[in-house]
């Protein structure tokens, strides 16, 4: 086996919110690591880039792209954010290329797919879900996303690929884009004045939510692991309440709690009232188990948006999970 700092990695996606901290990841590990994406962001330190719209492109140039890697991890996607079209295009027909690409190599990457918790469906309230839990997604972000982990998992199973996915649940972390809950509620605290104090609906919902770090150090572990053809869950392994989170969240920004004011209002959820997801086979097969504290993440996502500078619509690409 080849040392790991001769060891190469393609991250698909690598300059979104996940991605970036997977390529720093990988590249604490000793990875010479590749990120791939439609259009240049700002750098990653010790990572290269290769601009390639891997949505519209055929199978061929992402096979040149992904040639001399040990690893590729599909981190790109469209987040609740997109339309249908753009969901389906990103979550299905560019599995399909990227899995055929791999399957010609005449060295076999392991390839880290990137899931969503959201492809089990909506869950009775304090259901931990497992890996054997049935799959019944209710929007087009979890049924088009459900149907690219499918892809790589039939084709592991098939033995074309050796690939395994990542069922994750919702992240948070520096980073988080302004098109997710905490990410918006973040933007919006720093502009928090007592002329223009913030009108906050929240609701009771819970919501397994993992710092994003974690979720990029469960991929480094995928790498490695004995993981072919699984679908893993990575996730905090409870369900934190989103009122408990937002506050938090408030906390970490020291806006004087009497600038904000809580209303009553609805507030339409797109993945149910209820997320926590059971973590026991990732801490089984990859020695992997959450780290940061979710007081801990939402401080740095707190001190991350001071410096944020990326527009929410391309900051929240690939980051539905």
């Amino acid at each position: 086996m080849a040392h790991m700092r001769d060891r190469q990695a393609v991250v698909i996606g690598g300059t979104g919110f996940i991605g970036r901290h997977i390529c720093r990841a990988l590249t604490k590990r000793g990875y010479e690591v590749l990120a791939i994406a439609r259009k240049p962001a700002e750098p990653i330190p010790g990572v290269a880039f290769l601009a390639l719209d891997a949505v519209s492109a055929p199978s061929d140039d992402i096979a040149r792209a992904v040639k001399s890697a040990d690893l590729v991890v599909n981190a790109a996607g469209d987040s609740w954010e997109g339309d249908e079209e753009s969901m389906t295009a990103s979550h299905i027909p560019l599995v399909d290329r990227l899995v055929d690409a791999v399957a010609t190599l005449p060295r076999r990457p392991r390839l880290v797919h990137l899931g969503s918790v959201h492809e089990y469906g909506p869950v009775p309230d304090g259901t931990a879900i497992a890996e054997d839990h049935p799959t019944a997604p209710h929007t087009p972000y979890a049924r088009t996303k459900l149907i690219g982990s499918r892809i790589v998992l039939g084709a592991a199973d098939a033995g074309r690929v050796d690939g395994c996915v990542l069922r994750v649940t919702n992240v948070c972390g520096p980073g988080t884009p302004r098109g997710s809950f905490l990410g918006g509620l973040a933007h919006r605290l720093r502009r928090t004045t007592e002329d223009a104090p913030l009108s906050l609906t929240l609701v009771d919902d819970r919501r397994d939510f993992i710092d994003v770090r974690d979720v990029a150090e469960a991929v480094a572990l995928a790498a490695s692991g004995p993981v072919t053809g699984r679908a893993i869950n990575i996730g905090q392994g409870d369900a934190s309440s989103m009122r408990e989170l937002a506050w938090l969240l408030i906390s970490a920004s020291q806006v004087p709690a009497d600038l904000v004011r809580e209303e009553n209002g609805t507030v339409h959820s797109k993945g149910g009232s209820w997320t926590q997801a059971d973590i026991r086979l990732a801490r089984r097969l990859m020695g992997w188990s959450p780290q940061v504290a979710l007081k801990e993440s939402l401080h740095d996502l707190w001190a991350a948006s001071a410096t944020s500078s990326r527009p929410a619509a391309e900051a929240a690409r690939t980051e539905g999970h």
